[in-house]
């Protein structure tokens, strides 16, 4: 199993085991592989590329009412890019998504907004590089994810209102080359070959 050294932060606000850490101090942690995490998170393949698992629904509360039907108020999972499955092809859901972003090299997405525009992020922990923890997507919005170095990317997400498999689209490549020409390459990139 792979080791890797943490540095705390400057402010001194890292705690490991209930102690803070000081400045320039190094606490090694176990570093999980991709074997690891699919393994111990009960991971499964994604319709969409990469591995997942639902890890929250919450049935004890009642469901919302939305244009295509009853809907949890919220459901969560991880969601794994490897190597192997480095790629999140093109896909809409109806509902808001956050994500998170947790172990890993980092994940890069791409956004095709209903105006053309194309928006780009990159998930990851230096975020001196602009990487960023969380992104948030609304529904409606083309979305794709991709892996481009690195053993492995997890993330977590939320989606409000639950997420139903009703409420998502897989993008086919000639009708997002039709509406989005100008962004042929990225649409090409991350759609599955016919």
């Amino acid at each position: 199993m792979m080791r890797q050294s943490i540095i705390a932060m400057a402010s001194g606000l890292a705690v490991i085991a209930g102690n803070p850490l000081q400045a320039g101090e190094t606490v090694n942690m176990a570093v999980p592989d991709k074997t690891e995490i699919i393994a111990t998170l009960g991971l499964e393949a994604h319709v969409e590329g990469g591995y997942f698992a639902r890890t929250f629904q919450p049935d004890h509360r009642p469901k919302v009412a939305t244009p295509a039907g009853e809907r949890y108020t919220m459901t969560s999972i991880h969601y794994l890019l490897t190597d192997d499955s480095p790629v999140g092809h093109w896909h809409r859901n109806q509902s808001d998504i956050v994500h998170f972003y947790h172990l890993g090299a980092p994940v890069h997405y791409y956004l095709l907004h209903p105006d053309g525009r194309l928006e780009t992020a990159v998930l990851g922990p230096d975020l001196a590089a602009g990487q960023r923890l969380q992104l948030t997507v609304r529904g409606g919005v083309w979305k794709a994810s991709h892996l481009p170095a690195g053993s492995y990317g997890l993330i977590s997400e939320a989606v409000a209102p639950g997420f139903d498999y009703a409420d998502m689209a897989l993008g086919e490549r000639d009708d997002l080359l039709a509406e989005f020409p100008e962004h042929a390459a990225e649409i090409k990139a991350f759609t599955r070959d016919h």
